[in-house]
């Protein structure tokens, strides 16, 4: 028997067990929200002018973000996926990003606006997450992917003490370079899910049923 076919009895089909929610990568997912506020509190410390703490910060966003990628990677290979993960991993992901982008604009190292452009894309995709629910699940693209990416490093750099490098004018200019192109990503992958939120809620079977429905009582 294949590992994810479901064992039967007398034939009938058994449906098989979700693994139970405490195990390592959901651990590392609330480990995950549980750094947040730990990194809010050594990004604003000293309203962000203290050059050590800013370094402490890094460390724990680093940390942070490396658990993001091991938790997924793990509950996939050890076949530990469950509903608190689905649901947990997403919602540390945002709180981190979403923390980060407001704490340095708090200490004037990222403009206001994007990060209100940025948090609004990610509030707004999801609220239309649910309004396409009951049509089906829209799963996260590779231009989203990528888009998490490029702000989780423009963030790592920002919250750097950049002025404590050699060469600040470049690691700034780099830091600059890969915000905006997070700011483009985060963009476009809005205007994508917006357009295959309308196809899915024109082309599913739930559309299709409510439209023959309609065309049965027009006759």
């Amino acid at each position: 028997m294949s590992p994810d076919q479901e064992p039967t009895t007398g034939g009938i089909s058994m449906p098989v067990p979700e693994p139970s929610p405490w195990n390592v990568p959901n651990a590392l997912t609330v480990l995950r929200i549980l750094l947040v506020p730990v990194f809010v509190w050594l990004v604003l410390r000293h309203g962000g002018d203290d050059a050590g703490t800013r370094w402490w910060a890094w460390g724990v966003f680093a940390v942070a973000i490396i658990t993001d990628r091991i938790d997924g990677d793990l509950a996939r290979a050890k076949g530990l996926v469950t509903t608190f993960g689905k649901v947990a991993d997403p919602i540390a992901d945002k709180a981190l990003t979403g923390a980060g982008f407001i704490t340095l604009s708090m200490i004037g190292e990222i403009p206001w606006w994007i990060t209100v452009v940025i948090l609004a894309r990610e509030l707004g995709i999801t609220l239309m997450r649910f309004w396409v629910i009951r049509h089906g699940v829209m799963p996260a693209s590779r231009g989203g992917k990528v888009k998490t990416f490029l702000q989780a490093l423009a963030i790592g750099l920002f919250v750097i003490p950049l002025s404590t490098l050699p060469v600040e004018w470049l690691w700034r200019g780099l830091a600059w370079v890969i915000l905006i192109g997070a700011l483009v990503v985060t963009i476009a992958t809005a205007v994508d899910y917006v357009i295959k939120a309308m196809t899915l809620r024109s082309t599913s079977d739930r559309a299709r049923m409510k439209r023959e429905r309609k065309a049965a009582r027009g006759r």
